[in-house]
């Protein structure tokens, strides 16, 4: 398999040949091909006969092997956990509490990938961990950030520490006050996982930062869900997802920025998912009721 450490974009190395030598290798090329420059998407890929290039057929192994890699490369927790210590640490934290390390019921990468069940639930040392640790005693939390690894760990070991300092500095930049839980670290985890975690918690919200499915052209994509009053048995339903945040997709300050309007709507209105609605691209004027029939009124 690939290198899982190797960008995604390093397949553009073997399809970026000029035109000149694609044409001395009998390449017929797609006139769309220009518009690859704007797109990771596989259009304008050319011909060779009847068949694919040999160079685009060796990108797209390249690219398969990479989203393979994505979902069996297990997370390094150590690494990660002293990446999250140190944002603490520089949010203003005092270095005593570091990131809390939990397991799903899903006991290896086989299991996790064949019950997907039992990975929305604690084992019993982590549910024990929460419920009977110092954690369960306390009082009432604006938010709990959960970092799960998912079904891609490189994701979770490239964007999710940054990304959850960009956070905390918006959170800290914020009118309102947010009283944090401990971060939680959570391997062979699903998106709902986080429903039990914030119910443990205490915590009025939870935010689910995860490894999502590889595509062909982004192994490395880190989706966010957001879910008020989280417990057991929640819906996706009531979920608010922010997907794609990688340097090629979502950039970790604009996801950041997207994350702090939906809490701070979640908590305005108490509620997330369908009801809640991502707005933070326009200017919209709110009612105070619901809005009459025009062709009747």
């Amino acid at each position: 398999m690939a290198d899982p450490t190797d960008r995604s974009d390093s397949q553009s190395d073997v399809t970026k040949a000029d035109p000149a030598s694609r044409r001395e290798a009998g390449v017929v090329d797609n006139p769309w091909r220009a518009l690859r420059d704007f797109t990771d998407a596989r259009i304008g890929l050319g011909r060779a006969g009847v068949s694919l290039p040999t160079d685009e057929m060796l990108a797209f192994q390249l690219a398969h092997a990479q989203a393979r890699d994505a979902v069996h490369l297990p997370l390094d927790v150590d690494s990660l956990c002293d990446e999250l210590n140190d944002v603490v640490d520089s949010a203003g934290g005092d270095g005593t509490t570091e990131p809390l390390r939990l397991h799903s019921q899903a006991s290896d990468r086989i299991t996790y990938l064949q019950r997907p069940d039992l990975g929305r639930r604690l084992d019993d040392a982590s549910h024990k961990a929460l419920g009977d640790g110092a954690d369960a005693a306390q009082k009432t939390c604006d938010l709990a950030i959960v970092v799960v690894d998912g079904l891609s760990s490189r994701a979770v070991q490239a964007h999710a520490a940054p990304f959850v300092k960009a956070l905390a500095f918006a959170l800290a930049q914020d009118a309102e006050d947010w009283v944090l839980a401990r971060l939680c670290v959570v391997e062979q985890g699903r998106v709902a996982i986080g429903d039990e975690i914030g119910a443990l918690l205490n915590a009025r919200a939870v935010l689910v930062l995860i490894g999502e499915r590889p595509g062909l052209s982004s192994p490395d994509s880190l989706g966010l869900y957001l879910t008020w009053n989280p417990k057991p048995g929640t819906t996706d339903a009531l979920r608010n997802c922010i997907s794609n945040v990688r340097p090629a997709g979502l950039q970790l300050d604009e996801a950041s920025r997207r994350a702090l309007y939906l809490l701070r709507e979640a908590r305005r209105l108490e509620l997330s998912g369908v009801k809640l609605k991502d707005r933070s691209d326009s200017n919209v004027i709110e009612h105070d009721s619901e809005p009459g029939n025009f062709l009747i009124s």
